[in-house]
């Protein structure tokens, strides 16, 4: 099976909506297209093969084959939550063909950088996704929207200018210890010494934080809560499910190589980057209420989870892919669920919003139970991801990252519950009678708010294996 088909099928349906003839069945092309990408990349996860592809340039590895069949079925259930909108409200058929097109582009990009297997063809793989993403943000008439959209990819442009610049510095390290520059990972990591010397050190400290910036992670992370809190919603899962997770396993790459040869400086950057967001967030979330900046603050809570826990390395990398996997679907989950809220209260003030258990019962039972997920509570992925996280700190002799840690936790903990707990059990300001939802716009949150579940209670041998080799592949000999 070619891997390279999870690339070209998205760009190439994508780029045949410039035609008239495509775009009267974008809605159709999105859903085949989106199914098929899905099932392709379920199949390279399950079916082992060939690692590399297409002269060295193309890798399925575990942790290619685990995102790939992360990311693909996530744009899926986005796929079916827009074509559910479409139904309620025909009026969005009028931009559906540029949407597509560019989500598509998006997706094909997406998977690109999952599958590279040379930093620079992931770099560009990535800038292509914020490319397309930029003009996805913006809401036709909406001013704030188009600002937005403009801080993102500024924010955005600057941090992976610091990571091309990053792999310059690394280029010339290389040259200095009388190597011939390459930026193939499996190459890299047949050398001792990777990014040795100054040059070295500085390169590998700037490709960590500019991806960071991607990821959210403080001191760059304000174009977040803007971005997410302003684009539509399927355009907000698609950033924080799909794009976080393509610019994550860019990182991971990169941890892969040069870890072993320069565990302090990556340590003790992952750590701080991860500290700050976390407290950053936290503040955040105590002073917003905004209903979507709130959910947005908390992915930069979790970011900084992961990075902490990347940070420490051994024996926390398992925990960390579960986190990484939980978070992914949490995040789709309350995203779709915040646009299906403000569209219905027309405002995303948190006090305004009351009630939602009885007025819109399937959103209130969907904001409630991945704001649980969302804070780490039992039975969900979360849950066990964090505490693996928090032991090997302990174990680790990390005990003043451990007290932060919890310290900043549970500050967010009682922020979110203060805020989230009353918008859904609340007695309802106003007395209406809403809609009922369709099943094609609820079974998304219902398929993400089962694969949580099973990450909780039973992960499938298949699932535990690859995250097994992830987890052997970050953590080293």
């Amino acid at each position: 099976m070619n891997p390279l088909a999870l690339v070209l099928l998205p760009v190439l349906v994508g780029a045949s909506l410039v035609l008239e003839r495509c775009r009267a069945h974008a809605r159709a092309l999105l859903l085949a297209t989106a199914l098929a990408a899905a099932v392709l990349g379920f199949a390279q996860a399950m079916l082992s093969s060939r690692e590399l592809w297409f002269g060295g340039y193309v890798r399925l590895d575990a942790t290619s084959r685990l995102f790939l069949a992360l990311i693909n079925p996530i744009f899926l259930g986005v796929s079916v939550y827009v074509s559910g909108r479409l139904t309620a409200t025909p009026a969005l058929y009028s931009g559906l063909g540029r949407f597509v097109g560019l989500a598509l582009t998006f997706l094909g990009a997406a998977n690109a950088v999952v599958l590279g297997n040379h930093l620079l063809l992931q770099w560009v793989a990535l800038e292509v996704t914020t490319l397309v993403a930029a003009p996805l943000i913006v809401r036709s008439g909406v001013g704030r929207s188009q600002l937005a959209s403009w801080h993102y990819l500024l924010f955005s442009s600057v941090g992976l200018s610091l990571v091309l610049f990053g792999l310059l510095c690394l280029s010339r390290a290389m040259q200095e210890l009388g190597q011939a520059p390459t930026f193939f990972i499996d190459r890299l990591q047949q050398l001792a010494t990777p990014a040795a010397g100054p040059w070295g050190k500085a390169g590998l400290g700037l490709v960590i934080l500019g991806l960071g910036t991607k990821l959210g992670l403080a001191p760059m992370y304000t174009w977040l809560p803007e971005a997410y809190a302003e684009a539509p919603p399927a355009v907000t899962a698609l950033l924080g499910a799909v794009q976080f997770n393509a610019a994550l396993v860019m990182l991971l790459r990169v941890l892969q190589v040069y870890r072993p040869s320069n565990p302090v400086l990556v340590s003790n950057e992952l750590l701080i980057l991860g500290l700050g967001s976390m407290i950053v967030s936290a503040i955040s979330i105590i002073a917003t209420r905004n209903m979507k900046r709130l959910i947005a603050y908390a992915a930069i809570n979790h970011a900084g989870v992961i990075a902490i826990g990347l940070a420490v390395g051994k024996g926390t990398a398992y925990g960390v892919l579960m986190y990484v996997i939980s978070n992914a679907f949490i995040k789709a989950i309350l995203f779709l669920t915040a646009g299906k809220i403000k569209a219905h209260y027309r405002t995303e003030d948190t006090r305004e919003i009351s009630g939602l258990i009885k007025d819109l019962p399937y959103s209130g039972v969907f904001l409630l139970v991945g704001t649980l997920a969302l804070l780490g509570f039992p039975p969900f992925g979360s849950f066990f991801g964090e505490l693996l996280i928090l032991s090997a700190l302990v174990s680790s002799g990390h005990l003043y990252v451990f007290s932060t840690f919890c310290v900043v936790i549970t500050i967010t903990f009682v922020a979110t519950g203060r805020t989230i707990f009353p918008m859904v059990w609340g007695v309802p300001k106003t007395v209406q009678n809403w809609p009922r939802q369709t099943f094609l716009a609820g079974s998304p949150k219902v398929a993400f708010f089962g694969v949580l579940v099973v990450l909780g209670l039973y992960v499938p041998p298949a699932i535990s294996g690859l995250l097994e080799q992830v987890a052997a592949s970050l953590e080293g000999p």
